[in-house]
């Protein structure tokens, strides 16, 4: 059994994406997302159980081994869904399902919604909708994202001496993670140089988005979104998420929802077989 994957890259417009190739070419296509500050390295656990899929993991735009917006662009969730029907296109990929994380399982949710005759079956991890926000907030969200892009596209990236430390910085960041995961994710997400490393992830994705989607827009996007979903939740994971998130995917029975032990990289941890187990048939069905 041969777990190791294939380096590719796809050509978007002239741009780079970076991406590993797991399991059986002529298999169900399946594009898999990670979530923010992440890279592909995040499906390294549970790519080897869904062998029989043409599974391919990239590295989003300004993550990972992947190209970096223009210093005047956005990293906008309108400009991820142009990306994900670009690299299916790159793939020669007419209908595909997605696995994704975070972040990436609301870019996989919203295109699905917004392409639905192109995206088969969601399997979505920790992630389904961005909360939403109010209309009221619209002016101050608008100043926030504009003050913090000009904020981040100055700053200078910190050193890192070596890829001990910087791994020890990934696992005691936002979402705490094992020594294995963070292992994983740093040695795809930093670039050498002088001094040490730095992470490879454009600054400007620390940058709030310039404007949001209300409640409205949301349930819109989830209500066009009717292809099966299974989504796989967390039992620690984002405070609130499962609270936020139940009742929605309740309302909709298309919505396969499980709650798995871990916390918000769950599926990069010691849930990632039984994850993985869940969402082969369920991905297998999607020709």
């Amino acid at each position: 059994m041969n777990h190791s994957p294939r380096e590719i890259t796809l050509d978007l417009q002239g741009n780079t994406i970076a991406a590993r190739q797991w399991g059986d070419p002529s298999g169900v296509p399946v594009l898999a997302l990670h979530g923010w500050l992440d890279n592909c390295a995040s499906f390294d656990a549970m790519a080897p159980f869904l062998e029989s899929l043409n599974l391919v993991a990239v590295d989003m735009a300004g993550h990972g081994q992947s190209y970096h917006r223009h210093r005047d662009a956005n990293y906008t969730v309108w400009t991820e869904i142009e990306d994900v029907l670009g690299m299916a296109d790159a793939l020669g990929w007419e209908e595909f399902s997605i696995l994704a994380h975070s972040r990436g399982a609301v870019i996989g949710t919203i295109a699905a919604a917004t392409f639905p005759e192109r995206i088969k079956r969601l399997a979505l991890i920790d992630g389904l909708v961005p909360p939403p926000s109010s209309d009221a907030e619209a002016p101050e969200t608008l100043r926030k994202g504009i003050e913090q892009r000009a904020r981040y596209r100055a700053r200078k990236s910190k050193v890192f001496e070596s890829l001990e430390v910087a791994t020890v910085a990934r696992k005691n960041g936002l979402f705490k993670l094992s020594d294995d995961a963070a292992r994983r994710l740093v040695l795809r997400g930093v670039r050498p140089c002088e001094g040490g490393y730095i992470w490879s992830n454009d600054p400007q994705l620390m940058a709030s988005s310039l404007a949001k989607l209300n409640e409205a827009q949301v349930l819109a996007f989830l209500d066009r979104a009717t292809m099966p979903i299974r989504l796989a939740l967390g039992k620690v994971g984002i405070q609130g998420m499962i609270e936020r998130i139940r009742p929605i995917a309740e309302l909709h029975p298309n919505i396969e929802l499980r709650e798995f032990a871990g916390g918000h990289h769950l599926h990069m941890e010691g849930s990632a077989e039984t994850i993985a187990r869940w969402f082969l048939p369920f991905l297998e069905s999607g020709h």
